[in-house]
């Protein structure tokens, strides 16, 4: 039996409606007096096709609305829209360590796992680091020591992290990781979306904007979540596995 979370994302009312609209543009380009008055209709097509709609509002939703992707207030629309998913990951890792116990989070599994304690920490580390590069315009890893010596442990995992990070407490790690969510919401809230077009060609792998790197600490919660929750089945006295 696998749990489902109800998650609303705002799509355009039909599909018919849309092809009805990209039609209706693209056979009256003629009418359109100069470049700018077609340049604006291009953009409102290219927003029906990447499945949102241009509305005179954008319909805001409420932090505490955690189920519902897209604009949130106090952000621009696309921000609030990567804020939104953001949110609704990390509300599903909190739920994998609910209750846990400092046991439970300094457990090894076997003697090359993590531990979830440790997965946690490298949760936040991780987004400290992305608030450097991409809010600070630091380059990857020019981070002063005093950043290093509190953040590279977690960060790179291993056998130091196996060594170092245990004897904590659920809340040690929920507090850091709310500090670290707090500092990025901050930061969002300053800027507008062409901050998440910013691209960088030198980033790993060849160009890469400021959306994909930000998109990438969201879905890099989600794989370790995976294995959170992989070793929380596997915890003793852990209840059989019932899905």
């Amino acid at each position: 039996m696998f749990t489902t979370y109800p998650c609303i994302i705002r799509l355009p009312d039909s599909l018919e409606n849309l092809i009805a609209y990209e039609d209706t543009a693209m056979t009256n380009l003629a009418q359109f007096p100069d470049r700018r008055s077609f340049l604006k209709s291009s953009a409102v097509a290219a927003a029906g096709l990447s499945g949102l709609t241009m509305e005179t509002e954008l319909a805001w939703s409420e932090d505490a609305d955690v189920n519902i992707i897209g604009p949130k207030a106090g952000y621009s629309p696309q921000v609030g829209t990567l804020v939104s998913m953001m949110t609704w990951m990390r509300m599903v890792v909190l739920m994998s360590v609910k209750g846990m116990t400092q046991k439970d989070l300094d457990y090894l599994f076997d003697p090359h796992a993590n531990t979830i304690g440790a997965l946690l920490l490298h949760l936040a580390a991780t987004e400290t680091y992305y608030q450097l590069h991409t809010f600070g315009g630091m380059k990857w890893d020019s981070w002063p020591d005093s950043v290093k010596q509190k953040w590279d442990v977690p960060m790179n995992l291993g056998e130091p992290a196996r060594k170092a990070i245990k004897g904590n407490s659920l809340d040690y790690y929920l507090d850091i990781l709310k500090e670290t969510r707090e500092k990025t919401l901050a930061e969002f809230r300053k800027r507008d979306d062409s901050f998440l077009m910013i691209a960088d060609k030198d980033f790993f792998g060849g160009p890469t904007n400021n959306y994909c790197k930000w998109f990438h600490v969201c879905e890099h919660e989600s794989n370790h979540n995976g294995q959170v929750k992989f070793l929380a089945k596997r915890l003793p006295g852990a209840k059989p596995d019932s899905e």
